[in-house]
């Protein structure tokens, strides 16, 4: 008999996970590879249906959960009912599952069930069945169709200088940057400054009127306060993670969450969704908060989902290799961990994007980036980032940069969101095929620096 046959799901899970350093760290991998596909093999023969009455953390103790629990639609998963993990899998690579079935049934699925069925998974079936999913999204840009990669415009700095972020934002646009969101991390938490770095970017857009939407990514709490002053928030954004405790770490709760989209739904500014949020996750967030109830962190990273799909975002993304080499210890297992979470979050009904990044102490480096960064368009990612050079100086660590983006859309003949495209043909930085025309620096874009 296979010595996981009869264990709890929340240990089969786990032994079943690929190896990380964050499992290892927790004590909850697999301890030889022997172990680990003994453990999968058990895990193929278990019933969906036993995620349904097994939930991994429990009910009363954990609002995520209750989410979970709350929201499965039951009639989403009866085509699925009657079938194993592994069934599942092999369906999942099936010509049967394509993308309208897929999104009928993403409501009737739960985290741990697609968390299962990605630990089952190599690569290229992570990759497969990811690119058959299609979740589009829409601003002032459409984000997430065929053909189509965007990036986020990420200019950061680290004293929060409003003519530096502005010399990378222009940056950016020159290089066709910037149409999932104009996103700036702040350096400060000050109101004052939050409220003028939301000013600028704003003014940014109107004045030359880039399809495309801003964001200051500090705290939801302090969003909600940025909206009751009356300043332009596109989008709030808030890291989010995959248990109830690990969210009161960030400083947040599910209420808090649903007070800061009604208030950003009331400034009006979205004109063509009820879109307003930005979501960010990582593997580990629940493990270095102490907060993971002895769960492996992928499982826990697609519980993370659960929360951002209860708000329909406009964006979504993973970074992937931020929190360090104690969670995912090298390039190939940030490369693993970045391609889960993008199968899992589109399975579940997100629009996925991915920071496809790595902290210097990491046994990672840029070579490992090109090769996640061009799995996941090949997968239909919805967004990656645009950083200049590809290092954030302000976060200080190691991302995708403009250029990363163009050889990505130039490979696989990707373009940007079609109403940024227009507006970059318009000013005259873009061909007809969508390709980067020769620069000039007297562009009107550059009147920004003025």
């Amino acid at each position: 008999m296979n010595r996981w046959t009869s264990c709890d799901l929340k240990t089969l899970m786990a032994k079943a996970s690929p190896i990380r350093s964050g499992d290892q760290l927790a004590g909850l991998a697999a301890t030889s590879a022997q172990d680990m596909v003994s453990a999968r093999m058990a895990l193929a023969d278990q019933p969906l249906k036993r995620f349904l009455a097994e939930p991994i953390i429990p009910y009363e103790s954990d609002e995520v959960t209750r989410l979970i629990c709350d929201s499965h639609d039951a009639d989403a998963f009866a085509p699925l009912s009657h079938m194993t993990v592994g069934a599942f899998r092999d369906w999942l690579l099936s010509d049967e599952a394509d993308a309208v079935t897929l999104a009928r049934l993403a409501r009737g699925l739960t985290p741990e069930m697609v968390a299962a069925a990605s630990k089952l998974m190599r690569n290229q079936d992570l990759i497969l069945a990811a690119s058959r999913i299609r979740c589009v999204t829409r601003f002032r840009s459409t984000v997430g169709l065929p053909g189509r990669l965007s990036s986020r415009l990420q200019p950061n700095h680290p004293t929060d200088d409003a003519a530096a972020i502005l010399a990378s934002t222009v940056d950016g646009l020159l290089l066709g940057a910037g149409d999932a969101t104009l996103g700036v991390n702040p350096a400060s938490d000050n109101i004052e400054v939050l409220g003028a770095l939301v000013e600028m970017l704003a003014e940014a857009i109107e004045r030359f009127a880039i399809p495309t939407q801003s964001c200051v990514l500090t705290h939801v709490s302090t969003a909600l306060d940025l909206i009751a002053q009356g300043r332009p928030v596109d989008l709030v954004f808030q890291s989010i993670a995959g248990t109830q405790a690990a969210n009161s770490a960030f400083g947040i709760d599910l209420n808090m969450l649903r007070e800061a989209q009604d208030a950003a739904l009331s400034l009006g500014r979205n004109p063509a969704s009820d879109q307003v949020m930005y979501f960010e996750t990582g593997q580990g967030s629940a493990l270095s908060s102490h907060a993971h109830h002895g769960v492996d962190q992928q499982t826990l990273e697609a519980r993370a989902y659960a929360v951002a799909r209860a708000f329909d975002p406009f964006l979504v993304n993973t970074v992937v290799g931020f929190i360090g080499p104690e969670y995912l210890y090298d390039g190939k297992q940030i490369i693993r961990a970045g391609l889960e979470d993008h199968f899992c979050g589109k399975l579940l009904g997100l629009p996925m994007g991915c920071d496809v990044c790595y902290t210097n102490h990491s046994e990672a480096d840029q070579d490992d980036m090109d090769v996640l960064l061009t799995l996941l368009a090949a997968s239909g990612v919805n967004f990656v980032m645009g950083v200049p050079g590809a290092d954030d100086v302000m976060l200080n660590y190691q991302s995708t940069s403009f250029h990363d983006v163009q050889y990505a859309r130039r490979l696989l003949n990707l373009r940007a969101a079609p109403e940024f495209e227009a507006w970059l043909q318009q000013i005259g930085l873009v061909d007809d095929r969508g390709r980067l025309t020769p620069g000039r620096m007297d562009h009107p874009l550059t009147g920004l620096l003025m």
